[in-house]
């Protein structure tokens, strides 16, 4: 699979999974994953699904999606635009990066995670 085909796969199946039930997200981490969340940063599976887990009940509208290879060959790097709903209050505007890094063919885990709100569009 091409970056760009692994990059929408990995988008498609992150949000649907994270919308319906967050913990179906869990085994895209590992203990060496980290996540900055609005500034936050939180190292390890454990410790970034306990931050997700806190934001509650969510829904992801996806605007655009950009994905890079690295110099790393095991190693991609998506970019996310959208749209997040929390506990059904009013949309708000997100950006989302993840560097994904393969652990064998065709299977990868989320080394890094950035997720920002972007207020005043």
């Amino acid at each position: 699979m091409s970056a760009e085909e692994v990059g929408k796969a990995f988008v498609q199946h992150f949000y649907a999974t994270f919308d319906g039930n967050v913990e179906g997200i869990a085994n895209l981490y590992s203990p060496e994953s980290m996540l900055t969340f609005e500034g936050n940063q939180v190292m390890g599976k454990d410790s970034i699904m306990a931050k997700l887990r806190s934001v509650g009940p969510v829904k992801h509208d996806i605007k655009s999606m950009d994905v890079q290879p690295t110099q790393n060959p095991s190693a991609i790097v998506i970019f996310v635009t959208g749209v997040i709903k929390i506990g059904g209050d009013n949309p708000l505007h997100f950006c989302e990066m993840f560097q994904l890094v393969s652990t064998g063919p065709g299977a990868y885990y989320v080394h890094n995670d950035v997720f920002r709100l972007n207020y005043g569009l």
